[in-house]
């Protein structure tokens, strides 16, 4: 099968398209999304610009870009760096590694024990220090910190412990983060493009990629990967982020909006997401499209990944917050 047209979307946006900060008097502002209408993503920024219209209590125009029709996260990312085409859409840590080494470990493989100790660290800011750097670096604000999917790898095979799990050809996100953890776990991580997987795995260039069970559904992975290894290796943290250039030309009122509203939708987004995700894979195990593999060595795969998750905290001096993590109680 080839590609879905929802992925078909991805070409890059126009490499001159302007933001409309002000159309016929009124605000207008960019959102895009890799997804349509059902995924979390969406609705989180969806309830984004609802919030902002109630907080500000002016007329606001929204234009939300969705089904990757303006690229992908990576591209989203880079325009609202230049103040250009996107001024707001949720973006993967990973792809704000050109301006922060510290940005992927937002949500490395293993870094949280469950979904309560993920929202203690969100709840708390403790990623803060990042956050601050890549705003100044990369002048993009993280307002507000969604995700809550729990990932697992999808295979062609079932796949159910280390001695399986061993040489399988997986694609991973760029951060090299995330290639060290799954080498270190016996692994052979491949980076490709999130749109290029479906038919990656159809062409046998890789055996499968890890996702959460949205990206799963919306994908259509299962079609070509329908045996889910439930390795729980992450659990998703994916900032709502906004240009800083388009921001700063904003009047004070609407920024204050636009904080709030988005502190707000990314709890909405965590909230829903982490509620859907078990629903989403019991439905489409019940339709027989994907089947729930049981791992039974997630203990022994985190001590193989705790040294190089120790000693890349160290590498991009991210020690305190890693120790402050740790040191949490979920």
């Amino acid at each position: 099968m080839h590609r879905r047209a929802l992925l078909g979307g991805a070409l890059a946006a126009p490499a001159l398209l302007s933001i409309p900060v002000r159309a016929q008097g009124t605000i207008t502002l960019n959102g895009a999304s890799q997804f349509g209408d059902d995924h979390p993503y969406t609705k989180a920024m969806v309830r984004f610009e609802e919030l902002v219209r109630q907080y500000w209590g002016r007329p606001i125009n929204f234009t939300l870009h969705k089904n990757s029709s303006l690229g992908l996260e990576k591209q989203y990312f880079e325009y609202m760096a230049q103040g250009r085409a996107v001024d707001y859409a949720v973006v993967s840590p990973a792809h704000m590694s050109t301006f922060s080494r510290a940005a992927p470990f937002i949500d490395a493989p293993f870094i949280f024990r469950d979904l309560a100790h993920m929202s203690q660290v969100v709840e708390q800011d403790l990623f803060k220090p990042i956050s601050d750097e890549v705003e100044r670096r990369a002048r993009v604000i993280m307002i507000g910190y969604g995700g809550g999917g729990v990932r697992n790898i999808f295979f062609r095979r079932p796949i159910r412990n280390l001695a399986e799990l061993r040489g399988t050809k997986v694609r991973v996100q760029g951060a090299p983060i995330w290639s060290r953890t799954f080498t270190a776990i016996g692994m052979s991580p491949t980076v490709i493009a999130y749109n290029e997987i479906y038919n990656a795995i159809q062409n046998n260039v890789i055996d499968g990629g890890e996702n959460e069970a949205a990206g799963v559904e919306q994908m259509r992975f299962y079609e070509v990967a329908p045996e889910l290894s439930m390795t729980q290796h992450a659990i998703t943290i994916r900032p709502l982020c906004f240009s800083v250039a388009t921001l700063n030309r904003l009047p004070n009122d609407l920024q204050a909006a636009i904080r709030r509203a988005g502190r707000e939708a990314s709890a909405f987004h965590r909230e829903l997401e982490s509620r859907e995700d078990s629903g989403i894979l019991e439905r489409l195990e019940r339709e027989g499209k994907l089947r729930r593999v049981e791992f039974i060595q997630r203990a022994e795969m985190k001590r193989l990944v705790d040294p190089v998750m120790t000693a890349y905290a160290r590498e991009i001096e991210a020690e305190n917050i890693f120790n402050r993590i740790n040191g949490l109680s979920s």
